[in-house]
């Protein structure tokens, strides 16, 4: 597959109008922390709520779809549509009440609903677990699903490609 000047451009025009959307919504943004993560809590709860499960989907879903589907036939799905669902319900049981608690972060939510130095130590334990452990887990299978499409989609520009993944033990 070869790329042409008509798919440079797509590209190009495309990424143009993402670059220009997101400057234009900084400038919206841009006035505290609640006008950035919350939207200045303007968002209905439920749309809020289903953004958030929105955020897990990324390049290795459809990879990682595909997987349960070839092992486990089309009953597969049903691994990736509970955890769909799980969301969906955390969403529509939760999202009122955090709204409700005008708390921005879960962090926030144990400060404000226990104390002590168990409620510190909770706090830091998970700041340590989901800020290095499970976040560099889950960056490192978004990266490698990007490079296993991106190595199909443009063969010839992938300079390092899975031979970097490799390296790296992933």
């Amino acid at each position: 597959m070869h790329i042409t000047t008509v798919d440079w451009l797509i590209i190009a025009v495309y990424f143009l109008i993402s670059i220009s959307i997101g400057l234009f919504m900084s400038k919206r943004a841009g006035k505290g922390m609640n006008d950035f993560f919350l939207s200045g809590r303007k968002l209905p709860w439920y749309i809020a709520g289903t953004s958030m499960v929105a955020t897990t989907f990324a390049a290795d879903t459809p990879l990682a779809v595909t997987e349960l589907v070839a092992e486990h036939g089309i009953a597969g799905n049903w691994l990736w549509w509970n955890m769909l669902l799980g969301g969906m319900l955390t969403v529509f049981f939760f999202a009122k009440l955090w709204r409700r608690a005008g708390i921005i972060t879960d962090a926030e939510f144990v400060s404000i609903r226990y104390s002590g130095g168990a409620a510190r130590f909770l706090r830091g334990f998970r700041a340590v677990y989901i800020g290095i452990f499970m976040n560099t887990i889950v960056i490192a299978w978004v990266n490698l699903a990007m490079v296993k499409i991106l190595t199909v989609m443009f063969p010839d520009l992938m300079i390092f490609g899975h031979s970097s993944f490799n390296f790296l033990g992933i």
